[in-house]
């Protein structure tokens, strides 16, 4: 054993394992997992920029469903919740329907009050409060875009900046 040496220079000589004992770890410079975390952030920027634009979509869309096939009822609010507000209405046949979505547009109703509705005759499942229109959505989507840019743009920019 006194004839076995460590060479003094034996520990430059050792790479770096990971726990499996498979084989060295690679690590990334510092320089790549900025940009990775860079383009990250944009990406879930971009995401939710889409996802935001699809809310008016469909909002139009309903709107313009509802438009097809016009139907009018006065429906009393019986719950409100932060999710949905659930009316009661009856078609002029005589049939009581409470839509399992609530109503759209429900913004300021209150519970045990009376407001006029219009809903798609072919599906009285989709309704929304007489007068209000998907215009109503665009504000809410213009501020939920307006805060991701302010708050994911500099944060983008930040990780892109050279050191």
């Amino acid at each position: 054993m006194a004839g076995e040496a460590v060479a003094p220079n034996a520990a430059d000589s050792v790479t770096e394992s990971d726990t499996r004992g498979d084989g060295p770890v690679t690590r990334w410079p510092r320089s790549r997992v900025r940009r990775v975390a860079a383009r990250s952030v944009l990406v879930v920027a971009l995401l939710i920029s889409a996802m935001a634009v699809c809310i008016p979509v469909a909002c139009f869309i309903d709107d313009r469903t509802v438009d097809e096939a016009r139907g009018e009822a006065v429906a009393e609010v019986v719950d409100t919740s932060l999710t949905r507000t659930v009316v009661r209405f009856s078609t002029p046949e005589g049939r009581v329907y409470i839509p399992p979505n609530g109503v759209l547009y429900p913004e300021g109703l209150q519970p045990k009050q009376l407001v006029r509705v219009e809903y798609d005759s072919r599906n009285p499942d989709l309704v929304r409060v007489a007068g209000r229109t998907a215009v109503l959505s665009l504000l809410p989507v213009a501020g939920l875009l307006a805060g991701t840019w302010v708050v994911l743009l500099p944060v983008y920019l930040l990780l892109r900046r050279r050191r």
